[in-house]
């Protein structure tokens, strides 16, 4: 039997400002927006390419904005994805790798799978990374 992560709630303070950012900022798709009064809104948002979508908005999931910690999002290219959130204006830790046990500026010297990270955080203080896998693991 498959199991398929296919969400994952992201707790934000402002909806909007969370749509801004996954949207226009990093360049996801846009699932859905849908309110029903002051009371309840859901958006629903998925990177390029990803079967996972995140979802947030008002009186969704139950987390504390800021305390979503460690997703990732794998990419084939760990120095264009550094480029386009530089040029997103999204502050990021730049390329980084593990050398005994300790993250070092710069991509992986041997260029691994599973090798290099970029650091960043959503405007709520939600942590993300980006991971470079170039070899399919599904």
């Amino acid at each position: 039997m498959d199991w398929k992560l296919e969400l994952v709630v992201v707790p934000v303070t402002d909806v909007d400002r969370a749509k801004e950012f996954y949207i226009d900022k990093l360049g996801f798709r846009l699932d859905v927006d849908h309110s029903a009064g002051e009371a309840f809104r859901v958006v629903q948002v998925t990177p390029p390419g990803s079967a996972c979508s995140l979802t947030f908005g008002v009186n969704v999931g139950g987390g504390e904005p800021g305390t979503l910690k460690g997703v990732h999002f794998v990419v084939e290219d760990i120095d264009a994805a550094a480029k386009q959130l530089t040029a997103a204006g999204i502050e990021n830790s730049g390329p980084q790798h593990f050398v005994d046990g300790k993250m070092t500026p710069g991509p992986d010297p041997e260029d691994r799978d599973y090798g290099s990270f970029i650091f960043f955080d959503d405007p709520d203080h939600n942590s993300l990374v980006v991971q470079q896998v170039k070899q399919s693991v599904r």
